[in-house]
């Protein structure tokens, strides 16, 4: 077990994404994480299980990470940041999470909320997303309906579904309310997600003090889906400009590349000069400049010395 680099330390405990670099400045790997700071530290601790990155850790140099608002969002990045440019000792370039949208269909008729795989547009439907990993999408969906009903609501029941919709209290004069509230989740407005989150809370809790506990822990991966899916993410956004985007601090400049809506390139170069680049938009100026402040703080480990 070799001694953890001093470096580790200035990592922060929040999801991000991390590269590291030997001694020429080329990248070795890239790898994301829900807490910065115990992912890269484990690369020092026991890696019998995984003898491949063992080969690799004497390699190390250089350490450099992006911190991000959600780990749904360094899943996105890592992805991008892989498809655009493999390092070495990564095995696969992208991810292995499935891109997944959610279909939310208004029509009176065919009332419905599905995970999809595409997006085909057409009147009277709306596609949220794109997400990654199909199966917290799915259970997302579940989540969704589980608080909100939307589906007993529809003009096309069966009798059993219409039994089922006096069960659980709704009809066509709430259609519009529901889709309203499922809506306003997908969006992440206001406090629709909070109580989204608080209701599964509530049904999870009374599962359990029923003794359904299948049922309860079906609920726990629809929290976790719905959560997935509402966090913050600004690194894969369909439709949106590129860009290149840099932050500057105590000499060290890092900069972003944003094409077509996706941040998938990523590097640091130490200048006296001003940079040039695009305005940081609304939304971004906490990423590019913590993210800044940060790589000159790792930077100030030249080798890694502990």
């Amino acid at each position: 077990m070799s001694t953890r680099p001093a470096a580790v330390a200035v990592l922060p405990t929040e999801p991000g994404v991390y590269r590291f670099r030997d001694g020429a400045g080329r990248a070795l790997y890239i790898g994301r994480a829900g807490n910065l700071r115990r992912r890269v530290s484990s690369y020092w601790g026991d890696l019998r299980d995984r003898p491949r990155l063992r080969r690799m850790v004497p390699q190390i140099a250089g350490i450099e990470a992006l911190v991000c608002a959600s780990e749904h969002e360094a899943a996105w990045l890592e992805r991008n940041l892989l498809e655009h440019r493999k390092p070495r000792w990564n095995r696969a370039r992208g991810g292995q999470e499935l891109t997944s949208y959610i279909r939310l269909d208004s029509a009176p008729a065919a009332l419905r909320l599905d995970p999809v795989f595409s997006v085909d547009p057409r009147p009277g439907v709306r596609f949220f997303g794109p997400y990654l990993g199909s199966r917290k999408v799915r259970a997302a969906v579940a989540g969704l309906a589980r608080c909100y009903p939307l589906g007993y609501t529809s003009t096309r029941l069966s009798p059993a579904e219409r039994d089922m919709a006096a069960m659980r209290g709704v009809g066509p004069d709430d259609r519009e309310m529901l889709l309203g509230r499922i809506t306003a989740v997908l969006e992440g407005s206001g406090e629709a997600v909070p109580q989204a989150l608080e209701r599964l809370r509530e049904r999870r809790e009374e599962a359990s003090a029923g003794l359904l506990f299948e049922i309860a822990a079906a609920i726990q991966d629809e929290l976790e889906g719905l959560a997935w899916v509402t966090a913050p993410q600004r690194v894969t956004v369909e439709g949106a400009p590129s860009l290149k985007l840099a932050g500057r601090h105590e000499g060290l400049s890092v900069h972003f590349g944003i094409r077509a809506g996706r941040l998938s390139e990523w590097t640091q170069v130490v200048t006296g000069e001003a940079v040039r680049h695009d305005p940081v938009p609304s939304g971004w100026e906490t990423f590019v400049k913590g993210n800044a402040a940060l790589a000159a703080r790792l930077a100030a480990f030249p080798g890694l010395d502990a």
